[in-house]
């Protein structure tokens, strides 16, 4: 079993170094809709760093039921071409924010709850996705970003979100 997982990774490895990366846009602008456990809304930047490689800013706002947030995320991605106007990309980053929790009330007296605390939080995350970049100056990109709490994250469910989005950009 070891060696099918090990030939595995290794034609996984020759497959992304053989594929043609394609150029991307200089600068893209837009928005970046969804979450994991409620709504999130990030405004996105992408700047071209290199011929495949780029940097993306994402300033966002997350709402649960839970807790109210606000994060600010860089990642550092490749891109690569699978066919005519479809790329798929991948990267790494890390991110902080601002965390408010919502009060939980206490089971045995409803009318008192207790107010957990907030504040700071830091992270470091992965990024896969998918796009597409028409003849037209948009790009639609579906992503998988798995964040880790590395700081503040001692009153969340747990310290691993795994954030899904769909991005909307102006490439300029």
């Amino acid at each position: 079993m070891k060696k099918w997982k090990f030939l595995f990774f290794i034609c996984f490895c020759f497959t992304a170094l053989s594929l043609q990366a394609q150029e991307i846009a200089d600068n893209a602008l837009g928005l970046r809709l969804g979450d994991s456990d409620g709504f999130g809304a990030e405004i996105s930047y992408q700047r071209s760093i290199g011929r495949y490689t780029r940097a993306e800013f994402d300033l966002g706002y997350r709402d649960s039921r839970e807790f109210d947030a606000v994060k600010l995320t860089g990642i550092y991605q490749w891109v690569y071409e699978i066919d005519k106007g479809f790329n798929w990309f991948y990267g790494g980053g890390a991110g902080f924010g601002s965390v408010d929790f919502s009060p939980i009330p206490n089971k045995n007296n409803p009318t008192i709850a207790e107010d957990p605390d907030g504040g700071l939080f830091v992270f470091v995350a992965g990024d896969v996705g998918i796009e597409y970049n028409p003849d037209l100056p948009i790009v639609v990109s579906l992503d998988f970003r798995p964040e880790l709490g590395l700081i503040g994250f001692k009153n969340f469910d747990n310290k691993l979100n795994f954030d899904i989005a769909l991005g909307i950009r102006y490439q300029f």
